[in-house]
């Protein structure tokens, strides 16, 4: 496959990689052009922000989690249809996993790619130093193809003369010069930026903003012909129907039986997920249908499945423990023993408090915010029987999270970390799997495949919980 594509990256975090590719995104949607948004990492915040400025799925580029062979896959069936592609780094360009080398750093996505790299680099404290900077970085891997800079917080117009010459004599093309905008800059707190779900309306006349700066400073014909030189992708695009060995993992057809109804919480307060999740379900032969724990006072008719995964229930605690109606359903639904998958945020919901406010009360612990941020990936094993895996599969994930669950596991936890620390984590019971580790699916497809096996054999057992659509 042949999609012209960009890799935006940086020297370091704070940057301007989201201002950057964001307008990017909006400005060559604008003209017309289907725009593929990937974010390279695990983050779940910057895609909702691609998602608006092009109108299609953000979707992540995780080599820890999914391992190196699915990045090209996986952009490939992002991409699939598209006119360009954009690529939002992670971190600096050469940062990773610790300790694993280039693993998961933004300099290994655009080497499996084959993409060119658009450097962006916060020129607000330096002016010649501008080309010792962008030299190193371009001669650190001659693997990494880094085709021009653009730089951003420039100062005034004698600063831009000094920093376009430094650069000229280096030979680095300059692509693009951003002055300070502080006005386009999102809404940040604990975790980063404010998701899109919780402020549409001001999310959508920030894309704007980025778009109109972007058009204004940078050269897009000359960064569309440096995505057009990317070359062919020699790989097959990832297919959420099919499951490697699926025979192996116990995996049921999905032609199986009707279709059960699998439902997934969304939401302000429930945005954390990826793309590839309700692909897979629905592949897996379920209907997926979202509902909203802020609004809702039931589940949606005939659920069969529950999942419940990352977002910000901290932010709204106290309307989450308002809507007793629902929070009295999800504890009956898990009392059922219908398969109920939480990630993260669905675990704070699950305790029986958070902050103090009610919760589900389908576990036996309590939660709250903590001053500490645990974040970083972890390497899993399954240490019990669940509607996700089988004891004994072993994945990849991430925690990310400024919230502390005590017991921080049950009587039949739900992952044993064996990288970087080992402890175990997260609740198994009947049908709950509930856990801090946010993983991605299409590393396992066979997780979605058992998960709505379970549902359909739920919703055979009650009766309900299936479409024959």
């Amino acid at each position: 496959m042949t999609v012209p594509r960009l890799v935006i990256a940086a020297p370091s975090s704070g940057s301007g990689k989201t201002t950057v590719a964001t307008g990017l995104m909006a400005a060559f949607t604008e003209r017309g052009l289907a725009v593929s948004p990937h974010k390279a990492g695990p983050d779940y915040i910057d895609p909702g922000y691609h998602a608006l400025a092009t109108g299609r799925p953000g979707r992540n580029l995780d080599s820890f989690m999914s391992g190196p062979e699915l990045i090209g896959p996986l952009f490939a069936h992002g991409s699939a249809g598209c006119d360009l592609a954009v690529v939002e780094g992670v971190m600096g360009l050469y940062d990773g996993a610790a300790g694993r080398g280039e693993l998961a750093s933004t300099a290994q996505v655009a080497k499996l790619l084959r993409a060119p790299v658009v450097l962006v680099v916060d020129a607000s404290s330096q002016s010649r130093s501008v080309a010792a900077l962008a030299h190193g970085f371009a001669s650190f891997d001659p693997q990494v193809r880094i085709g021009g800079v653009i730089l951003n917080k420039v100062g005034s117009d004698r600063h831009e003369v000094m920093l376009q010459e430094a650069l000229e004599e280096a030979g680095m093309p300059v692509l693009g010069v951003l002055r300070r905008v502080p006005q386009v800059a999102a809404p940040s707190r604990h975790l980063g930026l404010v998701p899109v779900a919780e402020r549409r309306a001001d999310a959508l006349a920030s894309v704007a903003a980025l778009a109109e700066q972007v058009r204004a400073g940078c050269d897009l014909e000359a960064l569309m012909a440096l995505a057009r030189t990317a070359p062919p992708l020699d790989c097959e695009a990832w297919d959420p129907a099919r499951v490697p060995g699926g025979e192996a993992w116990h995996v049921p057809a999905a032609d199986a039986g009707p279709r059960p109804v699998v439902a997934v919480a969304g939401g302000p307060a429930f945005t954390f997920s990826y793309a590839e999740h309700a692909e897979l379900l629905t592949a897996a032969g379920a209907r997926v249908v979202t509902f909203d724990p802020l609004r809702d006072e039931a589940l949606p008719a005939g659920t069969a499945g529950l999942v419940i995964g990352g977002g910000f229930p901290e932010m709204y605690a106290p309307e989450l423990s308002a809507n007793a109606p629902l929070r009295a359903a999800v504890a009956a639904f898990a009392a059922s023993g219908a398969p109920l998958a939480a990630e993260c945020a669905g675990l704070l919901y699950l305790a029986g408090s958070l902050d103090g406010k009610p919760m589900c009360g389908v576990l036996d612990a309590d939660a709250r915010m903590s001053d500490r941020l645990t974040l970083g990936y972890r390497e899993a094993v399954a240490i019990s029987d669940s509607p996700l895996a089988l004891a004994g599969t072993r994945l990849r994930g991430h925690e990310f999270h400024r919230t502390v669950i005590d017991p921080s596991a049950g009587d039949a936890p739900a992952w044993g970390f064996t990288h970087p620390e080992r402890r175990v984590e997260g609740f198994v019971r009947g049908g709950v799997h509930a856990s801090y580790l946010h993983t991605h699916w299409a590393a396992q497809p066979s997780v979605a495949w058992r998960f709505v096996a379970a549902a359909r054999a739920a919703g055979s057992a009650s009766g309900s919980g299936s479409d024959v659509r």
